[in-house]
């Protein structure tokens, strides 16, 4: 009974996502009398956005549409590009898989879930994109997926296609797993910081000579090709400069260690995620060209955070570094807009700078900003609507769309809650347990093991951040 009530709520809760009714396909979008915050060439004010065939086609004053469109007035509102969310873990059903320090044959992809309630509320924040990482279990972690939160839709519409292809790199604390020994577990190598760059390093080399045997196959100097190895097969692309390296770190020493292999490899960081401390080193980032993506005031939580402080973004700016602010978590996600605004605050950053960075500098540091990112003739209609300046608190987002199609409707979310709470209370009550939501808790089932009392990395601070 129990496991047919929580069936049921799941299904429940899942249809809190009026996304499956606001997607439309309409063959043209009218944005009217907007404050459009084009993140690229300034703010416009009583400024109309064409949108046609999930395109964004026109942007001026009085702009006409045909009469079917969908027309939305944004009088006395905002219109901002999609937040680009640069690290999540949103929509993954698994995160690490801690078993050896290189798990480059994995791929999050084959884990993603499109049902994740959090993928709505990133919706309901502004969020329309985001770059799905691997935990920080390993030296070398899995493959990435660069997705549009298209709530509703089959999960194979949520991935970018032409988006680049990355890769999870991770130094320090959660690498050595030096507070996460299980006991009677045999410890994992690498065990200290340099055996994480001793791990990568080793990493290379191989590849290295992996590829020298394709490339001896095709120049057909031997005649027996080489053994397909998954492992090998993706440090392979970063060495050719077809996969990105999205690297967890928090001390600026390692982030220089890897800045110093990947130059030993002749290969690019794309971003150094976190990058705490960052400021200390940021000459030596912006001279290979490397991207940051860091929180905003996020710190204190373990030791390798000490050394964080507010003014991080604006000095990584001032010195040249394309600088990213993300969530890596569903709450903070839903408030990147806030996030922004503190760089304002701490630093002096200028207001299209700060936008920039969570919407066009992620969208550059994950190589779909041809396509998304910022507002302009072209680009694919991945917009937001709110109610005022979205730097401010009081701050509403009123419509999400992503090319076009309304993801997120404020007004409908609202009108459908009444409904949606009356058919939660009656699922309720076919459980014969009293109803958590009531103070009861339902009697854990033989063998389960809840989140509360897990001791796997992937649901711990340490697995991901």
């Amino acid at each position: 009974m129990r496991k047919l009530f929580v069936f049921l709520l799941m299904i429940s809760i899942v249809s809190i996502s009026p996304a499956i009714v606001f997607a439309q396909s309409k063959t043209e979008v009218l944005v009217k009398n907007a404050t459009v915050m084009t993140a690229a060439k300034g703010t416009l004010e009583n400024t109309d956005i064409l949108i046609q065939n999930g395109k964004i086609t026109k942007i001026g004053k009085n702009l006409k549409a045909a009469a079917n469109a969908q027309i939305f007035d944004a009088s006395g509102k905002f219109v901002t590009p999609g937040i680009v969310d640069a690290h999540s873990h949103t929509m993954l059903d698994a995160i690490n898989e801690g078993s050896f320090s290189v798990t480059s044959m994995t791929n999050v992809r084959d884990v993603l879930n499109p049902h994740d309630i959090a993928i709505y509320r990133a919706l309901a924040g502004g969020v329309t994109s985001a770059n799905l990482l691997h935990g920080s279990a390993n030296s070398i972690g899995g493959q990435n997926s660069t997705v549009k939160f298209k709530y509703g839709k089959p999960v194979e519409d949520f991935v970018i296609a032409d988006a680049p292809p990355g890769i999870k790199f991770a130094m320090g604390e959660n690498v050595k797993r030096s507070n996460f020994q299980i006991q009677g577990q045999t410890p994992r190598y690498p065990r200290t910081r340099m055996g994480v760059v001793e791990t990568m390093r080793d990493a290379f080399l191989r590849a290295k000579d992996y590829k020298q045997a394709w490339d001896d196959y095709k120049a057909k100097k031997t005649k027996v090709p080489p053994r397909k190895d998954l492992e090998l097969e993706p440090l392979v692309e970063i060495l050719e400069g077809k996969r990105l390296v999205h690297a967890h770190g928090y001390r600026s020493d390692e982030h220089l260690n890897l800045l110093l292999l990947a130059d030993e490899f002749g290969f690019k960081v794309a971003t150094l995620q976190h990058g705490l401390e960052a400021y200390k080193i940021a000459p030596e980032i912006a001279k290979r060209g490397t991207g940051v993506s860091i929180f905003a005031d996020y710190w204190g939580y373990k030791l390798e955070a000490y050394d964080a402080i507010p003014y991080n973004a604006a000095i990584l700016w001032k010195n040249g570094v394309l600088v990213s602010i993300n969530s890596d978590s569903d709450e903070r996600m839903r408030r990147l807009n806030i996030d922004a605004a503190k760089v304002m605050k701490y630093g002096n950053v200028p207001e299209e700078e700060a936008l920039k960075m969570i919407t066009f500098n992620p969208a550059k540091q994950l190589g779909i900003d041809k396509r998304t990112g910022s507002i302009e003739v072209g680009k694919d209609a991945d917009l937001v609507i709110w109610s005022e300046h979205p730097f401010s608190p009081y701050a509403r987002v009123e419509t999400t769309m992503i090319e076009g199609e309304v993801y997120f409707d404020r007004n409908k979310d609202i009108a459908k809650r009444a409904e949606l709470e009356k058919e939660r209370t009656e699922l309720e009550k076919l459980d014969a347990n009293k109803a958590p939501g009531s103070g009861g808790t339902p009697p854990k089932v033989p063998g389960e093991k809840r989140i509360a009392d897990r001791d796997d990395a992937d649901q711990t601070d340490g697995g991901n951040r």
